[in-house]
């Protein structure tokens, strides 16, 4: 039978490798077949029209075809409509990239996550210091949900009793939303903080509704890096290491 081939499919690009001396290796993300593998041939060539537009945090339609586990690209073409983020957004793009090669499995499509991917990219884009980490919040905790690492934000997760509003509760790798007994309150939000967040997780417009939300909640993000250090099986990710040097000097 022939090769499968798909063609006008929206996709980001999230890593490359070399494969040879004129080819690449690109790990996508596209919105229907989820994380693939495509070889895109001659794209390090000076002549080939890959070269300009294979790049990160630019939407893209593209066709490949085959039935491997690596497909072959056939084409791309830049959508359009955003700019390059720079600085620390370029950097927190980069950080939103390596969470999805280390949660995703490949060809398991998630087209929601993609939309809500496609949102976190525009919002870097705009270069606004005030809307990144909130973006980096909401991205990271939908995703979370995404691929079933995020328990309900509306209940405790051990004993399933409702949250009290003025009580602090933790969000915590092994044992869900627990109790805080911090006096402090560090690392933890209260019921009402929790109920809120999954409120605006469940919204019809989850991304902007939770970037709204978790605005004000700077509590949250260690809470959401140790989960997310857990279940990426590492202690610190590449790129966090890598704003970590960059800051040094």
């Amino acid at each position: 039978m022939p090769a499968k081939r798909i063609a006008d499919e929206p996709a980001f690009v999230l890593h490359r490798y070399d494969w040879s001396e004129s080819s690449l290796i690109l790990e996508l993300l596209t919105r229907h077949f989820g994380r693939i593998a495509v070889v895109a041939k001659g794209a390090k060539k000076p002549s080939s029209n890959f070269r300009p537009v294979l790049l990160p945090l630019q939407p893209l339609q593209v066709a490949f075809g085959g039935d491997a586990e690596i497909r072959t690209l056939k084409s791309a073409e830049w959508v359009g409509g955003q700019v390059m983020p720079t600085g620390d957004a370029l950097l927190a793009g980069y950080y939103l990239n390596e969470l999805m090669m280390r949660l995703l499995a490949r060809d398991d499509p998630h087209p929601g996550l993609f939309d809500v991917y496609a949102s976190a990219v525009r919002v870097l884009a705009m270069d606004d210091p005030h809307t990144l980490q909130p973006a980096l919040r909401a991205f990271e905790l939908l995703l979370l949900r995404e691929v079933g690492f995020l328990p309900s934000l509306d209940l405790q997760t051990g004993t399933l009793a409702p949250l009290g509003s003025d009580q602090r509760y933790s969000l915590r790798p092994e044992g869900g939303l627990v109790e805080a007994h911090d006096p402090e309150g560090r690392g933890s939000l209260t019921g009402t903080q929790w109920l809120a967040v999954q409120a605006a997780l469940d919204d019809p417009a989850p991304f902007h509704a939770t970037l709204r939300t978790v605005a004000t909640l700077g509590e949250l993000k260690t809470q959401l890096r140790a989960l997310l250090h857990y279940h990426c099986g590492v202690t610190t990710l590449r790129t966090r290491q890598l704003m970590i040097d960059l800051q040094a000097l």
